[in-house]
């Protein structure tokens, strides 16, 4: 009996090793894994930085968006005003643009696209999401660039050049709400909770919104 025992435990010591060699990881596949778990540290790093990143850029757009729906409203939700002014709350003299606002517009801009430049390797959604953000920065600037070259035109040359600069303001706003969405989803991934991280939309706009889910959760 005892002789028996011992031959199956030896059996079963012998057969686990086998099993263990066999199923081991290799070299490679150790190499791999070891990769793997480094990126995600990585990734979850970056998706922290790029939600900072987006947080402070949208709170520096939204006094630009501010200026332009004062001086080119937003009539149905996709064309402007005929003309670059809108009445005041106050019921007053229309607003208009300066050159001091379209210069504080152009830097606010330039510096958000300046902030996108260069961007780290990362996860492919993690590069998608700051690909979407860093697309509606540069269409927003080009927006305050059209703006401005409006406002050297008159009649419908004029009319037609505002037109342009609301539909790509339009867009500029879609754009980073695919961009916040894709941010919102690897946040949620990479387990930093929901970050609604979205800028003001018109409505009819077609721009994604936030979920019903708590910052963080």
């Amino acid at each position: 009996m005892l002789a028996l025992v011992a031959a199956f435990v030896l059996g079963a010591v012998v057969a686990g090793g086998v099993v263990f060699a066999a199923t081991r990881p290799d070299s490679t596949e150790q190499a791999v894994n070891r990769i793997r778990a480094e990126d995600a540290v990585r990734d979850k790093a970056q998706i922290k930085e790029l939600t900072a990143l987006a947080r402070t850029t949208r709170d520096k757009l939204v006094p630009v968006l501010e200026g332009l729906e004062r001086v080119m409203p937003v009539e149905d939700g996709s064309a402007p005003a005929a003309a670059s002014t809108t009445a005041s709350p106050e019921g007053g003299k229309p607003e208009k643009a300066t050159g001091a606002d379209i210069a504080n517009w152009r830097q606010a801009t330039a510096a958000a696209v300046q902030s996108f430049a260069d961007p780290p390797s990362g996860e492919t959604y993690t590069n998608l999401a700051r690909s979407g953000l860093a697309s509606a920065v540069r269409q927003l600037a080009t927006t305050v660039d059209s703006f401005a070259a409006a406002q050297a035109l008159t009649g419908p040359a004029r009319t037609n050049m505002l037109a342009l600069a609301a539909r790509q303001r339009m867009d500029a706003v879609f754009t980073w709400s695919v961009g916040a969405t894709a941010l919102d989803a690897v946040s949620v991934d990479a387990g930093s909770g929901h970050q609604h991280v979205y800028l003001p939309a018109a409505p009819g706009s077609g721009a994604l919104t936030a979920d019903d889910e708590e910052e963080g959760h």
